[in-house]
């Protein structure tokens, strides 16, 4: 069995921080970032999405690592570092011609987000960048919300694929180390000849050891964020991997020390982490955009009452 020495971290404090803030991070603070997990030796740096503002609504509002540029990535992070860098795709908001070859870029990793349905034309786009000379990722969403036989399915056409790795994504945080050592064992069965990757939501406070457990089964990519910065209620904390994980040759100062200049300030500004709506969205197996709503109104304490509409079926049918 792989043990933690084989694990790497990928950091997506940007690419699902930015979730929190529309991508609203100075170039500074992106490379004071980079800075300290190179320092750190984290594996990856998740620096944004790859998608193309002319196929996203909203665009314009966001920052700049929601459309990732090659020509402006070069001047933030002129020097590269030990640490790679990775970027997101979502299936339909991405021109391929908005990307260059591995050879031009400054990325190294592009990993392809999709839901199961799709699965054919995210192994299209995965076999696209594959070629382009890219390290490739296929993260498929909401895993507790997919059929079994759904799942098979795609199973048989990543197989075949040239995707280097495949993700088990725990979207809704909704899962316990049963799940993740369950959805492990059946990815290993099913894709002996694929490396596994695991991204976990911290909904129910198990972001951390749900990802521990998949290390421990030998899953490789394990994704995590800054003082755990990401949608909702975040995700695995890369510093807590950081000081965790045995055998491996990461430096826990150079994450507090981004912890302590970066994160702390911005979570005073932004809001983020375990929050009892997104406990409750969690528990429910269900998305947070509700439990986020409601914490952007001024009812954003009415927990009670948020229980109630969502578990009360005559008021909340045709309403999710």
């Amino acid at each position: 069995m792989v043990k933690s020495n084989q694990s790497k971290i990928v950091d997506c404090t940007i690419r699902d921080g930015g979730l929190v803030n529309n991508w609203d991070f100075s170039v500074e603070f992106v490379q004071n970032l980079y800075a300290g997990l190179n320092e750190a030796g984290v594996d990856y740096m998740e620096i944004g999405y790859k998608n193309s503002p002319k196929l996203l609504k909203g665009a314009e509002g966001a920052g700049p690592w929601r459309f990732l540029n090659d020509d402006f990535l070069r001047k933030v992070i002129p020097q590269k570092g030990h640490t790679k860098l990775s970027a997101l795709v979502d299936i339909g908001r991405v021109d391929e011609n908005d990307i260059l070859p591995r050879s031009e870029s400054m990325l190294d990793l592009i990993r392809v987000a999709c839901y199961s349905k799709d699965v054919d034309k995210a192994l299209q786009l995965v076999q696209t960048f594959h070629d382009l000379g890219y390290e490739t990722t296929i993260n498929i969403m909401a895993l507790s919300n997919v059929m079994e036989n759904e799942l098979l399915e795609a199973f048989e056409q990543i197989r075949e694929s040239v995707v280097d790795v495949v993700y088990i994504v725990d979207s809704y945080g909704s899962l316990d180390h049963k799940d993740v050592h369950y959805l492990v064992e059946k990815f290993q069965t099913h894709l002996p000849n694929k490396r596994l990757g695991v991204h976990t939501h911290n909904n129910l406070q198990l972001a951390f050891s749900n990802t521990l457990v998949a290390a421990d089964k030998g899953v490789e990519l394990l994704d995590a964020s800054c003082y755990g910065m990401g949608r909702a209620a975040g995700n695995c904390p890369t510093e807590l991997l950081v000081t965790h994980l045995k055998n491996t040759k990461y430096t826990l100062r150079p994450v507090i020390d981004i912890v302590e200049r970066l994160m702390i300030p911005l979570r005073e500004k932004e809001e983020w982490g375990y929050i009892i709506p997104y406990m409750i969205t969690g528990t429910l197996d269900e998305h947070p955009r509700s439990a986020m709503a409601l914490r952007a109104s001024e009812q954003k304490d009415k927990a009670v009452e948020f229980y109630d509409k969502l578990t009360t079926p005559e008021v909340n049918f045709g309403d999710k």
